[in-house]
Parts: C-alpha cells; structure tokens; sequence
C-alpha cells in the first residue's frame, strides 16, 4: 500500500473521530501519531515526539497569540462595548433599521480590539440585544443581526485565525493584516446592506427608532470611544509602520485596554481573574489543536499526500477556480461542524501547495498566498452562523433563553445571502484584497 493512501485512510479514521465528538486537538494528534507509526515504526515517532512540542510552542510569533486573547478580554470588561454602540447609535440609530445597523458596526469597532468572533458576538449581544429588544425589533432581525455582526471578531484585524494562518503560511503578520481591512469593511457594509433591505421589505421587523441626535451629541460619543480608536491605531498602525513586531504592538494594545478596563471598574473582583483564565483556556485550547495539527502535519509530510493531492489536481482537466471552487464548497461542509481554526490547521497543509500549483490571475505565490487566506476566511466566517453548529448563533441563544434557535438561524439567512456574494466578489476581483496592501508596500 503506498504511503498516500495510508494518509487517506488515516484522514477518513480521523474524520470518525470528529463524527464521534472527540476534540478536535485529541483527534489531529491520534490520527497523526497511528499514520505515523504505520509509515516510519514507533522509534521515528518517539524520536519526533522528543522535540514537537518545544519546536512549536519556543516560535516567537505563537505568543501573539495569548496577547490578544488577553487585550480581547480586558476589552470585553472594560466597557468599551457600550462606547461603540452608542457612537454608532448616535449616528444612524434614526434611519429605518438604524439600531440594528449600528450593531453591526459597534460589532466591527469591537472586533478591531478583540479578534475573536466569540467575544465579539457575546459581548455586543448582552450590549445591544436589549435595546433592540425595547424598541420593538422582531427578533430574528435582532438577534441574527448580531449573530452575524459577530463574525467580524475574525476578520476585522488583529485576528488570532489571520496569526495562525500566517505562520502557518509563512508569510508576515501585518501584510495579511492589511489585506483583511478592505474585505472585513466590505462585510459590515454588506450586513448593514442586509438591514436596510430587510426592513424596507418587512417594514415591522426594525421598530420605530431611536430619536435623532444633534452633532453635539454625536461628537460627545465618539469621543467616549477614543480609547478603541487609541488601541487600534497604536496596534495596527505601529505593526505596519516598523514601530514595533506584533508581538509587541500586542504588549501594548494588552496594556492599553487594561488601562482602560482598570479605570472602568471591569477589573475590581474578580474581573482580573476571569480575564486571566479566559485567556488562560483559550490559550490552552489553540495550543492544544496546534500540538495536534502538528502531529497530523508530520505524517502527512512523511506520507507525501499534499504532493500527490496537488499532483493529482495539476492532472485533472479542469480549470484554477473550479478547484477554488470545490475547496470552498469543502469549507462550507467542514464549517458546519468545526471552528474557524481547526479548519485552518487541518486543511492548509493540503491546499495550500494546491493553490500555489495554480495560476489565478497571473499571481506570484505570496499574493496568491494572502488572497487565498482572505478567501478561505470569509467562508470559514460563515460556519460561525450555519447550522448544525453555528457557534455564534448559540453564543446569542444563550444571552437570549427567549429567542428559539430556529428563529435565529432564520433571521441569519440574509446575511448569508451577503456572504456568498462578497465570497464571489473576491474571488474574481483579488484587487479588493491586495490593492491596498500593494499601495502600501
């Protein structure tokens, strides 16, 4: 038996494992260690397992990791939340569908400090909910606004999925960064987009509104947000302009939103110890899938499949984006049962030396390279909404017990409408991911 069906069988075993509910984590690095025991023997694999872990967790870049999850938490308790929504509030609150729209945009603004979808969806839920709630929004709009508002956490950069896929990728942190600007906008103005349609069409669905504010009061509000725009300019802006590496422009966002969460009273009690362990699982449970994706990865290198899946798709008579195509309609599968991040970890080292054996648009391999990341994470965004999963949409049932799941999965059907649409844009316009970062360079 050749060492690429070995991998096969071993791919389909672990995929059993994932049917079984086994983590993740646990099932990348059984699968892993059996593939490669039958391939090498035991004596290569102890030999492996003597060095994998320190070879991973000892790479400098991996500790942006615990940063961010550390500055999404303080931000989480620091009630920046409430700052962004009622800037946006204060703005647009008054046109039909308004409340829900600056939602989406507070969910963006938040985003852009906390880097996880999570976060984001449960922090600006418990936040806006309410309000939509008292001004009469049906609850589907309410709650699938949010639900899908919520998926900006990974896109809008600093993103701990965007920091994964760069090392995986090896490429550089602050360029993907830069290339996820134009695509994460394009998705809160395509969410804001599916507002305005839903409540011109359903005119009951977005309540009365919120009254009209003067440009006194709207200049007051962002002034209560200059915090957020403090910390995202100081990141982002110090990444890209050589001030500091990542890792340290994390250091100093990690202190900025501490600053404020302490002058906030969101780190009295026990609020220093619940971000603590909230980064502390979350740290935990990333490190725990890369050890894991890293065993996969070896057998898979050692069976040699990513070469003779990318040799077998250089054969088949079919065009570059029919084989976009098909990875992506895979990546709407997988995201009904994974995480953004373990799809990563899972499928990148087979697609990507795909992808980079095609020519798309007569690209060289590191702008092939970031735009398929762009790509791939915009539809892996999608499976945070999408039954049977759906993690965000559980995130919004749980902070509202009297919103049934059926009716948040309906009320994020539009915005799904919107997804596959700006999938399609960016996958025939590459320009929408890298002019900026070109203009830049």
């Amino acid at each position: 038996m050749s060492s690429a069906m070995i991998g096969l069988i071993i791919g389909i075993f672990m995929m059993g494992l994932l049917a079984l509910r086994v983590q993740i984590g646990i099932a990348m690095f059984v699968s892993g260690a059996l593939g490669y025991v039958w391939v090498a023997g035991m004596d290569p694999l102890f030999g492996l397992l003597k060095t994998a872990a320190y070879s991973r967790f000892s790479v400098y870049d991996l500790s942006v990791v615990p940063l961010f999850l550390l500055m999404g938490q303080f931000a989480t308790h620091g009630g920046l939340s409430r700052a962004l929504f009622r800037a946006g509030n204060a703005f647009i609150g008054h046109w039909k569908g308004g409340m829900a729209m600056a939602g989406v945009a507070s969910c963006a603004g938040f985003g852009a400090i906390c880097g996880s979808s999570l976060a984001t969806a449960a922090t600006m839920s418990h936040v806006v909910l309410p309000e939509l709630k008292r001004h009469q929004y049906k609850p589907s709009l309410a709650a699938g606004s949010l639900a899908a508002g919520g998926t900006l956490g990974i896109l809008i950069p600093p993103s701990v999925p965007l920091v994964i896929y760069a090392i995986l990728a090896e490429q550089n942190i602050a360029k993907l960064f830069v290339a996820a600007f134009v695509p994460g906008i394009l998705a809160a103005l395509g969410y804001m987009l599916v507002i305005a349609i839903v409540t011109r069409l359903d005119p009951e669905a977005g309540g009365p509104g919120s009254p009209k504010h003067s440009w006194g009061e709207r200049l007051r509000t962002v002034i209560d947000t200059w915090p957020v725009l403090l910390i995202f300019a100081v990141v982002i802006g110090g990444i890209y302009g050589g001030l500091f590496t990542p890792t340290e422009a994390a250091s100093v966002g990690v202190l900025a939103t501490g600053i404020t969460a302490w002058r906030s009273g969101g780190l009295r009690g026990k609020g220093l110890l619940e971000c603590l362990y909230g980064t502390a699982r979350g740290t935990g449970m990333m490190f725990l899938i890369l050890i894991g994706a890293d065993m996969l990865n070896s057998f898979m290198a050692i069976s040699q499949l990513p070469t003779a899946a990318a040799e077998w798709v250089q054969h088949l008579q079919v065009g570059p984006f029919t084989v976009l195509a098909a990875i992506i309609v895979l990546y709407l599968l997988l995201g009904c049962v994974m995480d953004s991040l373990s799809m990563i970890l899972l499928t990148m080292p087979i697609f990507l030396p795909i992808i980079g054996g095609l020519d798309f648009w007569g690209m060289g391999m590191e702008d092939k390279s970031i735009w398929f990341g762009m790509v791939a994470l915009v539809v892996m965004e999608i499976g945070l909404i999408t039954p049977p999963v759906g993690v965000n949409v559980y995130i919004i049932n749980s902070m509202a017990r009297d919103i049934p799941m059926a009716t948040i999965f309906r009320g994020v059907t539009p915005f799904l409408v919107s997804d596959v649409l700006r999938i399609g844009l960016l996958v025939l316009f590459p320009g929408i991911t890298l002019t900026l970062l070109h203009l830049l360079a």
